[in-house]
């Protein structure tokens, strides 16, 4: 087994090259924009058949979601163009992918968890090439494995829990939108999963959900991520999106059905507010 990952610098891929060299030590080549361009056809086949890879993870992605309205070219050139750039080569090696995708493909106008095989309806340009990027992948490479989740953070880089926990120490108070429901998913707990489908005895492709369980708001999630920390003295009032516009529209339900990893994989999956407390402990320290 010799695997790639790719967008390695990131939230996702640096909880991965923990998680992969605890696992196997020494068989995983961790890439980011600098060592591989996925949006390079020419030098990302030359990279894959040079490299006899077994696997690849791709963590690479445009995720700035607002600015994606603007910069539409640059999002659906990484999220869809680099997928196909991957998908080609791949399929011809061998090599099995696991992509990431996202909550994003959907319209959040139906109130249940969303399963694998509910109608996407994206609502916005990142959701769009990233539905666009899954629907390449399959088409391409048939045997992949796309994981939809949603509300990633960890220690690393810039996510929502770091935002509010700096936040809190410099304003006199906060407001956050009330009215988008979803479920956090800590970056480490979706490393040990894909960890899990990487060496797991049988391949099962397809698309499949993994977030952390439970529900809450943007709102619930700033209130508990303040009560974990500790903090006090910065007071957090509900709002409405429409308080609070953004460039991009948002699924104002995004919860994932994550019936089909249990019963495929037999693994528990922790409560969001578990996790939650773990990744704010190794923030503090």
């Amino acid at each position: 087994m010799k695997i790639l990952v790719t967008g390695a610098n990131g939230q996702l891929g640096r909880e991965l090259r923990d998680i992969l060299e605890a696992r196997q030590s020494g068989i995983t080549t961790y890439v980011d924009l600098d060592e591989l361009d996925i949006t390079d056809r020419a030098a990302t086949e030359a990279f894959l058949r040079s490299g006899e890879f077994t696997h690849i993870i791709n963590c690479a992605a445009y995720t700035a979601v607002d600015r994606a309205e603007e910069e539409k070219l640059q999002c659906a050139s990484v999220n869809i163009d680099g997928i196909t750039n991957l998908a080609r080569p791949a399929d011809e090696l061998g090599i099995k992918i696991v992509h990431i995708s996202t909550d994003y493909v959907f319209d959040g106008r139906t109130y249940r968890p969303y399963t694998e095989s509910d109608k996407v309806n994206p609502v916005s340009q990142y959701g769009t090439t990233k539905r666009k990027g899954e629907t390449a992948l399959l088409g391409l490479a048939p045997e992949s494995v796309i994981i939809r989740t949603g509300w990633l953070y960890s220690p690393h880089g810039k996510n929502f829990v770091k935002t509010i926990l700096r936040l809190s120490s410099t304003e006199s108070s906060l407001r956050v939108v009330c009215d988008q429901v979803g479920t956090p998913t800590y970056a480490r707990d979706l490393a040990q999963a894909i960890a899990t489908i990487i060496f797991a005895r049988q391949w099962t492709p397809g698309i499949i959900n993994f977030s952390n369980e439970g529900v809450c708001s943007w709102y619930d999630f700033a209130v508990a991520i303040q009560r974990i920390a500790g903090i006090t003295g910065c007071p957090i009032r509900p709002c409405h999106s429409a308080d609070y516009p953004t460039p991009a529209q948002r699924p104002f339900y995004s919860v994932l059905d994550k019936s089909r990893f249990r019963a495929t994989y037999s693994t528990p999956i922790p409560h969001w507010e578990e996790s939650l407390v773990h990744c704010i402990n190794r923030i503090l320290k």
